[in-house]
């Protein structure tokens, strides 16, 4: 399968923090409560002395000192809650979530973006293959793939997908507005118009892709038959090496 650059596939080390402000294991909560009033953040990974993430406190973390702190049935209720502990806690690594839910820089944007999801969590420690931390994502980081100019992304179109698969650029049409590329004009088989639009969806940035393509021949019964002995289409349509 033809590979495309790297630009048009961004991944967490595209988008992440590198500026994090971190704690150690033996912070005091008070200092914890500064650092992140200080730094205007609402969570910060712990790290051992090696920069190893052990765990995540954040705001809700700290909070639960201050519900323990109310009227006697709240007190009440929080002694049977798992947090409980929290309530006392007074340094970083009694204070914390752990395991920390974490992500490498080499990761896909959309990949990280389910991991968020699937952990219900708005940011994840970034870490390198020994788990020292290198940086941090979060919703908003993740997002920033839609910031891409359209004229950027049309020029990604252009570099990365039809010349990628080459298509003269000069017989196809590439429109974007916010995000949207329609492509038209005519390629040479079906099959060439689909690599064309999915691989044109991959692009980061890309909200939608309105494929108009045409195409000189419909090969869509030959791909799908039984006895085709050729690979895929998108193998098909290279040129040859002979």
């Amino acid at each position: 399968m033809t590979t495309l650059k790297k630009t048009t596939h961004w991944t967490v080390g595209d988008v992440m923090t590198r500026d994090v402000l971190s704690v150690r294991p033996d912070t005091s909560y008070r200092e914890v409560v500064d650092a992140l009033v200080g730094s205007g953040v609402s969570a910060a990974p712990v790290v051992d002395a090696e920069g190893r993430v052990l765990g995540v406190v954040s705001e809700a973390d700290l909070l639960h000192k201050i519900e323990a702190a109310g009227d006697e049935r709240h007190r009440r209720i929080i002694g049977v809650r798992r947090m409980a502990a929290k309530a006392q806690a007074t340094v970083a690594a009694d204070l914390m979530t752990a395991p920390a839910v974490v992500v490498e820089p080499t990761a896909s944007v959309a990949a990280a973006a389910r991991r968020l999801e699937a952990e219900q969590v708005k940011r994840m420690p970034v870490v390198d293959t020994d788990r020292r931390l290198v940086g941090i994502v979060s919703r908003r980081d993740l997002l920033r793939i839609h910031t891409r100019p359209d004229v950027e992304i049309s020029a990604d179109v252009v570099d990365n997908v039809l010349r990628s698969l080459w298509i003269d650029p000069n017989t196809v049409t590439v429109d974007v507005v916010d995000g949207v590329v329609t492509v038209s004009g005519t390629v040479e088989s079906r099959s060439l118009a689909g690599i064309v639009a999915d691989h044109t969806a991959r692009l980061a940035g890309v909200v939608e892709v309105i494929d108009r393509l045409t195409w000189e021949r419909d090969d869509a019964e030959l791909i799908g038959s039984r006895g085709y002995a050729f690979g895929t289409a998108e193998r098909l349509m290279r040129p040859s090496r002979d």
